[in-house]
Formats: structure tokens, sequence, C-alpha cells
């Protein structure tokens, strides 16, 4: 019998983010399973962007519109991937009717608030920890992610929620003989991502090539002439730049995991980046990569890498483990008496 899982996200399905990659991955795998999977996110509603940070939709939802959603769909599981206002409209809905769900925690948010808006993380800590208070289980991204939601106060179950790569387009296949070297970052443009340590980093010799697109962009590309901006790119197009890089370059501080950091790995480019939560939980230290607070020693440190165990290195990352993990923790949303009656199970629990 096919069951249905519905992923609440403020994401859309065409934004590109670690978010949106790891369900398109795990969807993947779901369906080989027999499993049906089904998205609740701001397409189905009149949405605007936030302001100043365009990666989160400020959803129009009323809790009558998903109520009716619900009742359509009927879903086995309810998985809520995100934070955001459409997140927050289906937790209080599935709470005011005692339906169970889980919830992930994907990114540092009150980290990248306090650096986006200068909000400090003592007001918006107690907020994430209010959201995810009545989840059945919490998925994170690493270990170390669920050591740190403990020690903010988080009290449920927390559950280290690894990520994959997709080996059919990120593999050392793509490398081909180049004229120049270059070392590479590839990320949202934007000002959390700690970019103009990439940017500034002075390595003659090598061109600085930048994937990505942003809010940042065009200021980016104004103050630092010297680096060669791409725009977003993705598929076959993205894993050539992987491959063809001396380096990939991670300068991020305030990440949970890094999917890009393995899609640079599966494609034998090793990474350089600080020693700091997400590169020391993805990077192998002198096998995939090399961390160090001077990131330009990390970079020449990469340079010594073996190409081939960089690649062999990745090879512990898959979204078959993943998608395992995601299944293994779902929990039944009908477990607890409901108040209406749209499940088909109501009598029984």
């Amino acid at each position: 019998m096919t069951k249905t899982i519905l992923i609440v996200t403020d994401n859309l399905s065409e934004q590109i983010n670690g978010v949106v990659t790891t369900y398109k991955n795990i969807e993947i795998c779901a369906v080989r399973d027999n499993y049906r999977v089904i998205y609740l996110d701001p397409g189905r509603f009149r949405y605007v962007d936030c302001p100043g940070y365009n990666e989160v939709k400020i959803t129009l939802a009323r809790q009558s519109t998903v109520g009716k959603i619900l009742e359509e769909i009927r879903p086995d599981h309810i998985h809520i991937a995100t934070e955001g206002p459409l997140g927050l409209c289906v937790r209080q809905y599935l709470d005011q009717h005692n339906y169970r769900y889980n919830t992930a925690y994907h990114t540092k948010f009150p980290e990248g608030i306090r650096k986006l808006f200068g909000i400090p993380e003592v007001l918006t800590w107690p907020l994430v920890r209010w959201f995810h208070k009545h989840s059945g289980k919490v998925l994170t991204t690493t270990d170390s992610m669920v050591t740190e939601l403990k020690a903010h106060g988080f009290d449920g179950e927390i559950i280290s929620w690894t990520r994959g790569v997709d080996r059919d387009i990120f593999h050392p296949g793509h490398r081909v003989e180049t004229a120049s070297q270059y070392i590479l970052c590839v990320s949202r443009v934007s000002r959390e991502k700690n970019l103009e340590k990439f940017f500034e980093l002075d390595y003659p010799g090598y061109l600085k090539i930048m994937v990505g697109d942003g809010p940042m962009l065009e200021t980016y590309q104004k103050q630092y002439t010297d680096v060669h901006f791409t725009g977003y790119k993705t598929g076959e197009d993205l894993a050539r730049y992987y491959a063809n890089a001396e380096v990939f370059v991670f300068p991020s501080e305030w990440e949970t995991f890094g999917i890009v950091m393995i899609e640079a790995m599966a494609c034998g480019t090793p990474v350089a980046a600080y020693p700091v939560q997400g590169p020391l939980d993805v990077v192998d230290e002198g096998i995939t990569g090399c961390l160090n607070v001077d990131l330009k020693q990390a970079v020449t440190d990469c340079l010594f890498l073996n190409r081939t165990q960089v690649w062999e290195g990745s090879r512990r990352w898959s979204w078959e483990r993943a998608w395992a993990i995601f299944r293994d923790n779902l929990v039944d949303c009908s477990a607890i008496q409901p108040t209406n009656n749209w499940s088909t199970n109501s009598n029984n629990s």
C-alpha cells in the first residue's frame, strides 16, 4: 500500500538551495520505496519575497485553507521542513487539531537573522525552540547540530540526518585539460555567506570563479572585478565547474552542513574551509580537504591532496542513506485522535 508524505516548505521547487536539493533527492528514493511525496509550498498561495532575504517566501495562507488541503491529500505522514510563515501556519493548524508531525532544522536561523538584520540570537532562539516544541522528532544535519540544539534547550528527540550526492551527475569524469587553473566557490551570493573571504584571497596564478546568484551579486561584481561571476549553474554544467577546479573554497562560518562541499568532493576536488561547524562534520582533514583559520593556507594544503582519494572519501555520502533516516523517523500523523474527520484511521486511534 502506497503511503503519502506531505512535506511543508517555505521554498519553491525551482529555488536552488540545500533544502530544495535535499527534498528533491529524498523524493526520488521515496518513490522507489512506494511512497508518494506531495509538497505544500508557497506556490499554492499568494506570496511575496521576504525583504532582504528573497529565499524566504512570506505566504498569505489561512488555516481554513490549510485544513481543506489536508482533507484533500489525507497524508499518512507530515513533515514541516522550514520555520517560515507557511511552516508556522501549518504547525498551528496541526497543533490545534491534534495531529502529529515531525520537523527539520536545516539552517542556523538565529545566526542568519543576527547577521542579516542585527537581531540578537537571545531573542530568536526561544522562537526556534518553541516552533519545534511539539514535533514528534526533529531532524537536523549532523551529530554536532544535535548537540547544539540540545545545548539551546531542545528537549524532544533530535535525529542526526545525513545528506548525499547524485553521482550520476557529480563525478571526476567531467575533468578535462584546461589552459588556466582556478579555485571555485559555489554559494548563494548574499551577505551571510562570508564570501568576501573568498573574493579577497590573493592567490597568484589562479583565477577565482564564483558560481551562484543572490541579492549581493551586482554589488560584489562591481567591488571585486578580479572575480569571475557565472550566475546560477545546475546539473552537469555545475559539475564541470566543480571537476575542473583545483580547490573548492567554502568560506561560510554558519552552515549546518553544506551540500556543495560533498558535490565538489564527488568530482574529486578538495575543500578548503574554516574549522567550523559544517566543514568539521563533512571534511576529512588531509583526505577530502583541509581546514585552517588561514583560508589561504587551507587552499595551499589542498593543492597537495590526491584527487582520487578525495573522490573515494566522498563515497560515504549517499541519498539512499539520507532517505532511510528520513523514512525511519516519520511519525503517524493520525496517531492522536483528530478533532475533525478527514483521517480514515480516526476510529482506531
